[in-house]
Protein backbone atom coordinates (compact mmCIF):
# COMPACT_ATOMS: atom_id res chain seq x y z
CA UNK A 1 0.00 0.00 0.00
CA UNK A 2 3.22 2.29 0.80
CA UNK A 3 4.19 1.55 -2.91
CA UNK A 4 1.04 1.97 -4.46
CA UNK A 5 1.14 5.79 -2.96
CA UNK A 6 4.25 6.46 -2.84
CA UNK A 7 5.59 5.80 -5.86
CA UNK A 8 6.23 9.11 -8.59
CA UNK A 9 3.51 9.71 -10.98
CA UNK A 10 4.48 8.20 -14.37
CA UNK A 11 3.69 10.02 -17.49
CA UNK A 12 0.07 9.02 -18.32
CA UNK A 13 -0.61 9.64 -14.45
CA UNK A 14 0.63 13.30 -14.94
CA UNK A 15 -1.14 13.69 -18.14
CA UNK A 16 -4.50 12.71 -16.59
CA UNK A 17 -3.74 15.03 -13.69
CA UNK A 18 -3.23 17.81 -16.15
CA UNK A 19 -6.73 16.49 -17.81
CA UNK A 20 -9.00 16.70 -14.75
CA UNK A 21 -7.44 20.01 -13.41
CA UNK A 22 -8.42 21.38 -17.15
CA UNK A 23 -11.63 20.20 -16.52
CA UNK A 24 -12.15 21.35 -12.87
CA UNK A 25 -10.93 25.06 -13.84
CA UNK A 26 -13.83 25.00 -16.59
CA UNK A 27 -16.65 23.55 -14.54
CA UNK A 28 -15.62 26.30 -11.57
CA UNK A 29 -14.59 29.49 -13.51
CA UNK A 30 -16.82 28.19 -16.80
CA UNK A 31 -19.87 30.35 -17.90
CA UNK A 32 -23.03 29.79 -16.02
CA UNK A 33 -25.60 27.43 -17.70
CA UNK A 34 -29.00 27.26 -17.00
CA UNK A 35 -30.87 24.04 -16.77
CA UNK A 36 -33.34 23.98 -20.30
CA UNK A 37 -36.96 25.39 -18.92
CA UNK A 38 -38.12 21.75 -21.21
CA UNK A 39 -36.50 19.23 -18.12
CA UNK A 40 -39.04 18.37 -16.57
CA UNK A 41 -41.69 18.40 -19.73
CA UNK A 42 -41.63 14.57 -21.55
CA UNK A 43 -43.77 13.29 -24.51
CA UNK A 44 -44.99 10.43 -22.68
CA UNK A 45 -47.44 10.99 -19.83
CA UNK A 46 -49.69 8.16 -19.56
CA UNK A 47 -50.87 6.45 -16.99
CA UNK A 48 -50.83 2.58 -16.02
CA UNK A 49 -53.27 1.61 -13.42
CA UNK A 50 -52.21 4.41 -11.19
CA UNK A 51 -48.95 4.70 -12.45
CA UNK A 52 -48.19 8.20 -13.57
CA UNK A 53 -45.54 8.24 -16.47
CA UNK A 54 -45.81 4.75 -16.35
CA UNK A 55 -43.61 3.40 -19.67
CA UNK A 56 -40.38 6.21 -18.44
CA UNK A 57 -40.91 4.55 -14.54
CA UNK A 58 -40.98 0.86 -15.94
CA UNK A 59 -38.09 1.81 -18.75
CA UNK A 60 -35.46 2.16 -15.42
CA UNK A 61 -36.08 -1.35 -14.40
CA UNK A 62 -33.06 -1.95 -17.66
CA UNK A 63 -30.27 -0.14 -15.43
CA UNK A 64 -31.46 -2.50 -12.35
CA UNK A 65 -31.44 -5.67 -15.04
CA UNK A 66 -28.12 -4.94 -16.35
CA UNK A 67 -26.68 -4.68 -12.44
CA UNK A 68 -28.16 -7.33 -11.20
CA UNK A 69 -26.29 -9.33 -14.14
CA UNK A 70 -23.15 -7.61 -13.61
CA UNK A 71 -23.04 -8.05 -10.28
CA UNK A 72 -23.91 -11.59 -10.63
CA UNK A 73 -21.10 -12.27 -12.71
CA UNK A 74 -18.53 -10.55 -10.14
CA UNK A 75 -19.92 -12.89 -7.78
CA UNK A 76 -19.15 -15.64 -9.94
CA UNK A 77 -15.29 -14.42 -10.84
CA UNK A 78 -15.24 -13.95 -6.84
CA UNK A 79 -15.46 -17.68 -6.52
CA UNK A 80 -12.02 -17.82 -8.02
CA UNK A 81 -10.00 -15.04 -7.04
CA UNK A 82 -9.85 -12.10 -4.44
CA UNK A 83 -11.02 -8.99 -5.72
CA UNK A 84 -8.61 -6.81 -7.21
CA UNK A 85 -9.19 -3.00 -8.30
CA UNK A 86 -10.93 -3.17 -11.44
CA UNK A 87 -13.49 -5.58 -9.67
CA UNK A 88 -14.37 -3.48 -6.67
CA UNK A 89 -14.61 -0.32 -9.78
CA UNK A 90 -17.03 -2.94 -11.31
CA UNK A 91 -18.46 -3.62 -8.85
CA UNK A 92 -19.15 0.09 -7.98
CA UNK A 93 -20.60 0.45 -11.71
CA UNK A 94 -23.19 -2.00 -11.43
CA UNK A 95 -24.33 -1.00 -7.79
CA UNK A 96 -24.86 2.17 -9.28
CA UNK A 97 -26.94 1.00 -12.45
CA UNK A 98 -29.08 -0.55 -9.47
CA UNK A 99 -29.10 2.89 -7.73
CA UNK A 100 -29.41 4.77 -11.19
CA UNK A 101 -33.02 1.92 -11.75
CA UNK A 102 -34.39 3.39 -8.07
CA UNK A 103 -33.87 7.03 -8.66
CA UNK A 104 -34.42 7.76 -11.80
CA UNK A 105 -37.60 5.86 -11.46
CA UNK A 106 -38.41 7.79 -8.30
CA UNK A 107 -37.84 11.10 -10.24
CA UNK A 108 -40.01 10.14 -13.02
CA UNK A 109 -42.93 10.05 -10.84
CA UNK A 110 -43.19 13.23 -10.44
CA UNK A 111 -40.73 15.35 -12.33
CA UNK A 112 -38.77 18.51 -11.01
CA UNK A 113 -35.58 19.66 -9.74
CA UNK A 114 -35.48 17.57 -6.28
CA UNK A 115 -36.32 14.48 -8.18
CA UNK A 116 -33.61 15.25 -10.41
CA UNK A 117 -31.43 15.71 -8.03
CA UNK A 118 -31.89 12.20 -6.53
CA UNK A 119 -31.49 10.87 -10.54
CA UNK A 120 -28.46 12.39 -10.69
CA UNK A 121 -26.91 11.48 -7.59
CA UNK A 122 -27.81 7.85 -8.64
CA UNK A 123 -25.55 8.18 -11.76
CA UNK A 124 -22.52 9.91 -9.98
CA UNK A 125 -22.20 6.16 -8.67
CA UNK A 126 -22.26 4.52 -11.80
CA UNK A 127 -20.46 7.08 -13.55
CA UNK A 128 -17.61 7.06 -10.52
CA UNK A 129 -16.96 3.12 -11.16
CA UNK A 130 -17.32 3.34 -14.89
CA UNK A 131 -14.20 5.86 -14.96
CA UNK A 132 -12.35 4.71 -12.09
CA UNK A 133 -12.50 1.04 -14.51
CA UNK A 134 -11.38 3.01 -17.62
CA UNK A 135 -8.61 4.58 -16.11
CA UNK A 136 -7.54 1.82 -14.35
CA UNK A 137 -7.14 -0.26 -17.19
CA UNK A 138 -5.31 2.02 -19.21
CA UNK A 139 -3.21 3.99 -16.78
CA UNK A 140 -3.51 2.22 -13.25
CA UNK A 141 -4.85 0.90 -10.97
CA UNK A 142 -3.99 4.11 -8.33
CA UNK A 143 -5.37 6.61 -10.81
CA UNK A 144 -8.55 4.61 -11.53
CA UNK A 145 -9.24 4.45 -7.55
CA UNK A 146 -8.18 8.12 -7.36
CA UNK A 147 -10.19 9.63 -10.78
CA UNK A 148 -13.21 7.13 -8.68
CA UNK A 149 -13.14 8.80 -5.64
CA UNK A 150 -12.77 12.53 -7.05
CA UNK A 151 -16.24 11.67 -8.27
CA UNK A 152 -17.99 10.17 -5.62
CA UNK A 153 -16.42 14.12 -4.02
CA UNK A 154 -17.04 16.09 -6.74
CA UNK A 155 -20.61 14.74 -8.15
CA UNK A 156 -22.61 15.63 -5.29
CA UNK A 157 -21.33 18.69 -5.01
CA UNK A 158 -22.13 20.01 -8.81
CA UNK A 159 -25.79 18.71 -7.82
CA UNK A 160 -26.38 20.29 -4.87
CA UNK A 161 -24.35 23.50 -6.53
CA UNK A 162 -27.12 23.58 -9.03
CA UNK A 163 -29.86 23.06 -6.75
CA UNK A 164 -28.75 25.90 -5.49
CA UNK A 165 -27.60 28.47 -7.63
CA UNK A 166 -29.10 26.79 -11.25
CA UNK A 167 -26.08 26.68 -12.48
CA UNK A 168 -25.92 22.82 -13.97
CA UNK A 169 -22.61 23.75 -15.68
CA UNK A 170 -20.54 21.64 -13.35
CA UNK A 171 -22.85 18.33 -13.41
CA UNK A 172 -21.96 18.87 -17.17
CA UNK A 173 -18.16 18.78 -16.97
CA UNK A 174 -18.37 15.81 -15.21
CA UNK A 175 -20.74 13.91 -17.68
CA UNK A 176 -19.73 14.67 -20.74
CA UNK A 177 -16.06 15.52 -19.62
CA UNK A 178 -16.02 11.98 -18.17
CA UNK A 179 -17.57 10.45 -21.15
CA UNK A 180 -14.55 12.47 -23.25
CA UNK A 181 -11.99 10.87 -20.98
CA UNK A 182 -13.62 7.38 -21.71
CA UNK A 183 -13.20 7.62 -25.05
CA UNK A 184 -9.28 8.68 -25.00
CA UNK A 185 -8.71 5.30 -22.71
CA UNK A 186 -10.34 3.76 -25.92
CA UNK A 187 -7.49 4.54 -28.19
CA UNK A 188 -4.37 3.74 -25.08
CA UNK A 189 -3.04 0.39 -25.00
CA UNK A 190 -4.46 -1.75 -21.92
CA UNK A 191 -2.48 -2.66 -19.41
CA UNK A 192 -1.26 -6.02 -19.21
CA UNK A 193 -3.82 -8.21 -16.80
CA UNK A 194 -6.66 -5.89 -17.06
CA UNK A 195 -9.96 -6.24 -18.43
CA UNK A 196 -10.12 -5.77 -22.36
CA UNK A 197 -13.35 -3.59 -22.43
CA UNK A 198 -14.35 -2.19 -25.64
CA UNK A 199 -14.70 1.55 -23.94
CA UNK A 200 -15.39 2.92 -27.61
CA UNK A 201 -18.29 0.99 -27.52
CA UNK A 202 -19.78 2.39 -24.09
CA UNK A 203 -19.33 5.82 -25.62
CA UNK A 204 -21.07 4.72 -28.58
CA UNK A 205 -23.93 3.66 -26.68
CA UNK A 206 -24.06 6.55 -24.28
CA UNK A 207 -24.30 9.26 -27.17
CA UNK A 208 -27.00 7.35 -29.19
CA UNK A 209 -28.29 7.47 -25.90
CA UNK A 210 -28.10 10.71 -25.70
CA UNK A 211 -29.63 11.49 -29.06
CA UNK A 212 -32.77 9.73 -28.11
CA UNK A 213 -33.26 11.52 -25.08
CA UNK A 214 -33.11 14.91 -27.31
CA UNK A 215 -35.53 13.25 -30.26
CA UNK A 216 -38.20 12.25 -27.02
CA UNK A 217 -41.27 14.12 -28.69
CA UNK A 218 -39.85 13.99 -32.07
CA UNK A 219 -39.79 9.80 -31.63
CA UNK A 220 -42.84 9.58 -29.67
CA UNK A 221 -44.66 11.69 -32.52
CA UNK A 222 -42.88 9.08 -35.53
CA UNK A 223 -43.98 6.04 -33.64
CA UNK A 224 -47.67 7.05 -33.74
CA UNK A 225 -47.14 7.83 -29.49
CA UNK A 226 -46.29 4.14 -28.93
CA UNK A 227 -43.05 4.82 -27.88
CA UNK A 228 -41.02 7.98 -26.21
CA UNK A 229 -37.37 9.29 -27.29
CA UNK A 230 -36.55 9.03 -23.27
CA UNK A 231 -38.30 5.88 -22.69
CA UNK A 232 -36.00 4.39 -25.41
CA UNK A 233 -33.05 6.36 -23.61
CA UNK A 234 -33.32 4.13 -20.44
CA UNK A 235 -33.04 0.99 -22.61
CA UNK A 236 -30.05 1.77 -24.77
CA UNK A 237 -28.23 3.31 -21.99
CA UNK A 238 -28.42 0.38 -19.73
CA UNK A 239 -26.72 -1.68 -22.91
CA UNK A 240 -23.63 0.51 -22.31
CA UNK A 241 -22.85 -1.76 -19.30
CA UNK A 242 -22.67 -4.52 -22.01
CA UNK A 243 -19.11 -4.18 -22.98
CA UNK A 244 -17.74 -4.55 -19.49
CA UNK A 245 -20.17 -7.54 -18.58
CA UNK A 246 -18.83 -9.07 -21.28
CA UNK A 247 -15.78 -8.58 -20.29
CA UNK A 248 -16.17 -10.04 -16.90
CA UNK A 249 -17.61 -13.26 -18.09
CA UNK A 250 -15.33 -13.59 -20.59
CA UNK A 251 -12.54 -13.59 -17.56
CA UNK A 252 -14.44 -15.61 -15.68
CA UNK A 253 -14.74 -18.40 -18.20
CA UNK A 254 -11.12 -18.52 -18.79
CA UNK A 255 -10.58 -18.57 -14.79
CA UNK A 256 -12.97 -21.32 -14.72
CA UNK A 257 -11.14 -23.13 -17.50
CA UNK A 258 -7.91 -23.07 -16.33
CA UNK A 259 -8.85 -23.92 -12.59
CA UNK A 260 -10.09 -27.27 -14.03
CA UNK A 261 -7.41 -27.69 -16.11
CA UNK A 262 -5.25 -27.12 -12.81
CA UNK A 263 -7.13 -29.58 -10.63
CA UNK A 264 -6.87 -32.13 -13.37
CA UNK A 265 -2.97 -31.77 -12.93
CA UNK A 266 -3.47 -32.25 -8.96
CA UNK A 267 -4.90 -35.10 -9.66
CA UNK A 268 -2.59 -36.72 -12.04
CA UNK A 269 0.27 -36.29 -9.54
CA UNK A 270 -1.79 -37.29 -6.54
CA UNK A 271 -2.22 -34.05 -4.59
CA UNK A 272 -5.42 -33.52 -3.23
CA UNK A 273 -8.30 -31.34 -3.99
CA UNK A 274 -8.04 -27.65 -3.14
CA UNK A 275 -10.40 -24.41 -2.84
CA UNK A 276 -10.90 -22.18 -6.40
CA UNK A 277 -8.80 -19.41 -3.97
CA UNK A 278 -6.32 -21.92 -2.38
CA UNK A 279 -5.62 -22.58 -6.16
CA UNK A 280 -4.84 -18.97 -7.63
CA UNK A 281 -1.56 -18.87 -6.34
CA UNK A 282 -0.94 -21.92 -8.33
CA UNK A 283 -2.16 -20.50 -11.27
CA UNK A 284 0.26 -17.76 -10.82
CA UNK A 285 -2.35 -14.76 -10.44
CA UNK A 286 -5.49 -14.28 -12.29
CA UNK A 287 -3.93 -11.39 -13.78
CA UNK A 288 -1.80 -13.40 -16.66
CA UNK A 289 -4.89 -14.97 -17.63
CA UNK A 290 -7.16 -12.18 -17.92
CA UNK A 291 -4.15 -9.92 -20.02
CA UNK A 292 -5.25 -12.66 -22.48
CA UNK A 293 -8.64 -11.74 -22.88
CA UNK A 294 -9.31 -9.93 -26.33
CA UNK A 295 -12.61 -6.97 -27.22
Amino acid sequence: MQNFLASRLTQREWLLLAASTALFILAVFGPDTAQPLHQHVFADSRRWVNLPNATDVLSNFAFAAWGVAGLTSLHRLFKHQQANTEQVLAALFFLGLMCTAAASGWYHLQPDDAGLGVDRMGMVLAFAGLLGLAVAGRISHRAGVAIAVATLLFGPLSIWYWLSSGNVLPWLVIQFGGMALILVMAFIKPSQGTLAVRWGMVVAVYFLAKLLELGDHEIYAWTGELVSGHSLKHLVAGVAAWPVLHALVWANALLTQTAVLAQKNRAEFGLPRVRPLQLESEMHGSEIITSRIQA
